[in-house]
């Protein structure tokens, strides 16, 4: 075997191809967009797996670089009360430690190591369609090109076009019932460290803010409200998104309304949507990776890791098993159990809002202490 298509440049795919590059396979990712997406201001937590995920295939020196640690967390009621302050999860007695990453910078740098190891990265190609022989596979994007590969890897997020060529009937993304706003103010009213996370359990929306650069604040928001239609996300502008979050906010005595109130700067926001279980993840020489095979509300903080953890996995079975729909089976057999748990785990924190919990966002010793050691030989499902 010596190339892979892998459809996706995010996190899973870049992953992925760097992963099989130290795996002895080649690999060429086809981006759908021409640039990374604009959407400055979102960001993520990497968790103590994710980071040991990305160590296992020498990922983490550049990665950890972008980043910032996250070393604790203090949880407040609506009324501003402190009812929780702790270690996060896995920052106590570890070598590593959960770290904050804009998406954009995350996205940036997976992909720059890739292209530095010798991976090609093709932008703008928009998988369509893909048909597998016995031998082979080819993927047709939207333009009319087609590349042609021993496997294929659907690493094409929550709304995966290669998940549904896999089964026709695979489930759609399934609404959460919230919106995830993110910000940052330049402005900032209240001083927090930027090691800690504070986590405000508000009467009506869940808010989360860590310290950000020249001494600003990184914030999100979960708000439980009705699903925006694709036009109307489009007409939310930086002025709307406030407005709805001042709205849902200010009753509470915190300080999540006067740091939405003090952001001049970009506001985003979109959906919440998760898939809890995927009957159909491989078939032949093409699988699913990463949001495509499943997708956890962000009240865990554990989808990037999850799915670094996959590409990994992922990139072991390849290594090891040679018949390549059977590497693929033993992948599943390997993923599937872990992260179903997750996304029953994340959805249930979710409809609580419950991180009240000093240990951390949703996690717990399973997810945070799963080790890949990538010499360890993986045997055949």
């Amino acid at each position: 075997m010596t190339n892979a298509v892998i459809i996706g440049g995010g996190i899973a795919g870049a992953v992925a191809a760097v992963a099989l590059h130290k795996a002895g396979i080649g690999s060429t990712v086809y981006e759908a967009y021409p640039r990374l997406a604009d959407d400055v201001g979102a960001f993520l937590t990497l968790g103590v797996n994710g980071m040991n995920a990305l160590t296992a295939v020498d990922l983490d020196g550049p990665v950890a670089a972008v980043g910032e640690p996250a070393r604790r967390l203090k949880v407040f009621d609506a009324d501003g009360v402190k009812v929780g302050d702790g270690p996060l999860t896995g920052a106590d007695g570890h070598d590593l430690v959960p770290r904050t990453y804009l998406r954009a910078a995350l996205y940036r740098v997976l992909l720059d190591e890739a292209e530095r190891r010798g991976v090609r990265v093709e932008r703008g190609r928009r998988l369509v369609d893909a048909t597998a022989t016995n031998t082979e596979v080819r993927a047709v994007f939207a333009e009319g090109s087609h590349a042609d590969g021993d496997l294929l890897i659907g690493a094409d997020g929550v709304w995966s076009v290669t998940r549904g060529l896999l089964d026709r009937h695979a489930p759609a993304p399934r609404y959460t019932g919230q919106h995830i706003v993110y910000g940052f103010s330049a402005a900032a009213p209240v001083v927090v460290p930027a090691d800690t996370y504070w986590m405000i359990r508000g009467g009506r929306a869940f808010f989360g803010v860590i310290g950000g650069p020249r001494g600003g604040l990184w914030w999100f928001a979960r708000v439980p409200a009705p699903e925006l239609a694709g036009a109307e996300l489009a007409a939310m502008t930086t002025e709307r998104w406030r407005e709805r979050l001042l709205a849902v906010l200010g009753g509470d005595r915190g300080p999540a309304a006067d740091i939405a109130a003090a952001t001049t700067e970009r506001i985003v926001g979109h959906n919440d949507y998760d898939l809890a279980s995927v009957p159909t993840w491989q078939r032949g020489r093409m699988t699913i990776a990463g949001d495509a095979a499943h997708a956890a509300s962000p009240s865990a903080g554990q989808g990037a890791s999850m799915a670094i953890e996959d590409s990994v996995v992922l990139a072991k079975c390849l290594r090891d098993v040679p018949d390549v729909p059977r590497a693929l089976a033993t992948y599943e057999t390997l993923r599937r159990p872990r992260v179903e748990r997750l996304v029953e785990a994340a959805a249930a924190l979710s409809s609580r809002q419950s991180e009240s919990r000093t240990r951390g966002q949703g996690d717990s010793d399973w997810i945070r202490d799963h080790h890949i050691d990538w010499d360890a030989p993986v045997e055949p499902a």
